[in-house]
């Protein structure tokens, strides 16, 4: 386990009981507000109806905005991205680069790039900004430049998040940033009863980050769970 608590353990002060229930409500309505509050172009939409279609999960608007603030934080010029779908994760990306930056995005299915193609020329990105790779994320990584991104974004196979973890650490700039989507498995992380291998993998994943004298990470509590980490 990577200390997470289990249900029976307190983490913050006891509300008294006719309160539990009000603050409860008002989190979940204050997250679903959150994960809204930044509206979708006709391009996106396109793209999850496309992902809906081809049965793949796509990060939450919520998300999607969280991931724009991140790359205009960091003045992305060079992103990568672990999973391509079809498209939502990298236009939310590339609204947040540099006029000039690149994405590289990774993915095992030629199709599903060909639908993010036809997404990201809708959104107005010229075809220069993205460059496709097929293929296994951990055939694919290893031929990336050192120290040549700003920012990795890691949405592929979650069973491989560790192995993702170590090649951004080789690929991100100091001051780069790494972010994991997904963290929370649908609340099953931080569930006391057995799990399958995807969610103790996630475990050992957050207990990594946490523990590197590498990176400062943090945790937002969006869509499926974003975990975030600067190199220093």
């Amino acid at each position: 386990m990577c200390g997470f608590p289990a249900p029976t353990d307190t983490v913050t002060p006891r509300q008294p009981r006719g309160q539990e229930r009000v603050i409860t409500g008002n989190r979940q309505t204050s997250w679903a507000f959150a994960d809204a509050y930044v509206a979708e172009d006709e391009a996106l939409r396109w793209a999850r109806d496309r992902a809906r279609e081809a049965g793949l999960r796509s990060v939450s608007p919520g998300t999607g905005a969280a991931l724009r603030l991140l790359a205009a934080t960091v003045d992305a010029k060079a992103v990568a991205e672990i999973g391509t779908g079809t498209g939502v994760s990298g236009i939310h990306l590339l609204h947040g680069m540099r006029p000039d930056g690149v994405l590289t995005t990774v993915d095992p299915e030629p199709e599903h790039q060909q639908f993010a193609r036809q997404a990201f020329r809708a959104s107005g990105f010229a075809s220069n900004r993205a460059r496709f790779i097929p293929g296994r994320a951990l055939d694919v990584l290893p031929r990336l430049a050192d120290s040549g991104y700003d920012l990795v974004f890691c949405d592929g196979d979650r069973q491989e998040f560790l192995d993702y973890l170590a090649e951004s650490l080789r690929l991100l700039r100091p001051g780069g940033l790494v972010v994991f989507e997904g963290v929370f498995a649908n609340g099953r992380t931080v569930d006391s009863g057995p799990q399958p291998t995807e969610v103790l993998r996630l475990r050992e994943l957050l207990r990594a980050v946490r523990e590197s004298q590498e990176l400062m990470p943090s945790l937002l509590p969006v869509g499926d769970g974003l975990l975030c980490a600067v190199k220093r």
